[in-house]
């Protein structure tokens, strides 16, 4: 084994970049020697020190905080360090295992929401919903996107990963009753975890019905649902709202889009 090694062969034998090498350098963190001809040496020492820094990058901890431990390395600091590394993995550990969860249950949505057939009028008993808004006049399916991303910049400190969210919209009421379709007057995320809400909706039994392809046609749609609730005798207690179960999220096939129209009941 070699006493000294040049820079590109140390680059290559860590896999760290040339100007990461100099960097370091820079740092006060690697001091390698130089040759007669100016090129840098770089002995055990710093490769010692450039194993440590390549382990601690990979947890996120900072140059400075590399530098401060390999400048004062001990019994009692390397402790404080590895006790402190176990915490950060932890972590990391539980929001993987947080990740996995809220795949897990996009997925099994997303199966359920594929064998869906659709077109035709169910009953369901459906528990309280806790959701944010965002109040704003929408017609257009570019306005929407923009109005869900807003909506997920506001409360994106409780709402991580948008892809696996649940998302609704209620109708443009006086729109639809004019025979306006794909019109409406505010967008809202079902809430997950426990915290401040912008409204609820109620516990109860829901009239609903699924639909696939464009948004246009939720307007007849919304019709068919009406004409059920009332020749099963029923009464309508809530304004109609979409929720959107397969979307522009998972697919780029509009005739893939699976949408389900909600309305309350009355009891």
């Amino acid at each position: 084994m070699k006493d000294y090694y040049k820079i590109n062969e140390i680059s290559k034998l860590y896999g760290i970049g040339v100007d990461s090498l100099r960097y370091y350098e820079r740092l006060g963190i690697l001091k390698p020697r130089r040759d007669t001809n100016g090129y840098r040496l770089y002995d055990l020492k710093d490769m010692y020190k450039l194993t440590v820094i390549r382990d601690l990058r990979k947890l996120d901890f900072s140059m400075a905080q590399i530098k401060d431990f390999l400048e004062g390395q001990c019994v009692e600091n390397t402790l404080s360090l590895l006790r402190e590394e176990q915490e950060m993995l932890d972590a990391q550990m539980e929001e993987i295992l947080r990740r996995k969860e809220l795949i897990g249950r996009r997925i099994s949505s997303l199966d359920a929401a594929k064998r869906e057939s659709g077109s035709k009028t169910v009953w369901k008993k459906i528990p309280e919903r806790r959701c944010v808004r965002i109040e704003q006049y929408i017609t257009r399916d570019e306005e929407m996107d923009f109005v869900i991303r807003k909506l997920h910049r506001k409360y994106e400190d409780r709402i991580q990963d948008l892809g696996t969210q649940t998302i609704g919209a209620f109708f443009a009421v006086e729109d639809m009753e004019r025979g306006i379709a794909n019109s409406y007057e505010s967008v809202f995320f079902v809430l997950e975890e426990p915290g401040e809400c912008d409204f609820v909706l109620p516990e109860g039994e829901y009239a609903s019905l699924c639909y696939r392809g464009r948004y246009d046609q939720n307007g007849e749609r919304v019709r068919e649902l009406k004409n059920s609730i009332e020749q099963a005798g029923r009464k309508a207690a809530g304004t109609p709202f979409e929720i959107y179960r397969i979307d522009n999220r998972d697919t780029m096939l509009e005739e893939e889009f699976l949408t389900e129209i909600q309305i309350l009941l009355e009891q």
